[in-house]
């Protein structure tokens, strides 16, 4: 079934009600084996891309992934990129900060770990944590030390909107392309998958009482991404909403826009000069020369 990427993406200045997005759409796949065999061309088509992404050294590639609890993130980096090359694929998972990183600006940890020409960077979980957990959670700025502009602190979350869209822009204009996704899960949903991580001994270790505690802002973070997907998608940094209920359908979803950003990137393997081309012919002779004696 063909994918029409445009229809997850958000438009730029345009409010967003996640509401009015599914959180299960229609299924991409007739089967699991139709689903196998979808993914496996996906992925084989992926690092095809990116061994010419790598190769080209001109672009790079950053994919940030946001979303609520059990939103299945870890999953989807898992399947989608489980054929490219790891020299040339960088995933980078943002935590709490440290000391040393509450000194600085909100961008600063996040900076170094940008990827570099010829890479694809992951950032599962990124500086969107600023104005989403940050924002829910408002003893978290505190602990950052900046200006206080107020109780509600709306000039806060608008500067770091700003931002954050200058970052976008700036690493677009130099060569690195990027899309983001936000992996739309149902409450209900969320319900299911932390009751089943509680009944599966295997997955006991997944669970945490702390997504509990966060369940429990569950309105406060869905106006918070609302907020921070309509100030930031910009025709060159895309949110894509992607509907997470599905697992499968979310990570054909994903690998069909990241393939779509690859080949508008259409790196190719770069091709040497005449002399250079002599050189490897004259080579080439030295070694298919038979041995004397």
């Amino acid at each position: 079934m063909k994918i029409n990427t445009g229809d997850f993406r958000a438009a730029p200045g345009k409010p967003v009600r996640l509401g009015d997005w599914p959180t299960k759409g229609k299924p991409l796949y007739r089967s699991k084996a139709d689903y196998a065999r979808a993914i496996e061309d996906h992925v084989q088509r992926l690092s095809s891309l990116q061994d010419r992404l790598y190769a080209s050294n001109s672009h790079a590639v950053l994919l940030i992934f946001q979303a609520m609890d059990a939103a299945g993130k870890d999953g989807a980096i898992k399947h989608v990129m489980s054929g490219v090359n790891p020299q040339g694929c960088q995933v980078h998972s943002f935590k709490h900060p440290s000391a040393a990183e509450l000194e600085h600006d909100f961008l600063w940890r996040t900076t170094a770990c940008l990827p570099e020409r010829g890479q694809i960077g992951i950032f599962n979980r990124s500086y969107y944590e600023e104005v989403l957990i940050v924002r829910v959670h408002r003893g978290i700025l505190a602990s950052e030390a900046i200006p206080s502009d107020g109780p509600e602190g709306r000039a806060t979350w608008e500067g770091r909107y700003r931002s954050i869209v200058d970052l976008e822009s700036h690493l677009h204009r130099n060569g690195t392309r990027i899309a983001k996704f936000f992996l739309h899960l149902s409450k209900g949903e969320q319900r299911r998958r932390f009751v089943d991580r509680i009944d599966d001994p295997s997955k006991n270790w997944k669970f945490s009482e702390a997504d509990i505690a966060e369940r429990r802002h569950w309105k406060q973070y869905m106006a918070a991404y609302e907020d921070c997907i309509a100030a930031t998608t910009t025709a060159h940094a895309p949110w894509h909403i992607v509907p997470a209920d599905d697992k499968p359908n979310a990570r054909l979803i994903i690998s069909q826009v990241v393939l779509e950003l690859l080949e508008g990137i259409d790196p190719h393997y770069p091709r040497v000069g005449k002399q250079k081309h002599r050189e490897l012919l004259e080579i080439r002779r030295g070694l298919t020369r038979p041995r004397e004696g």
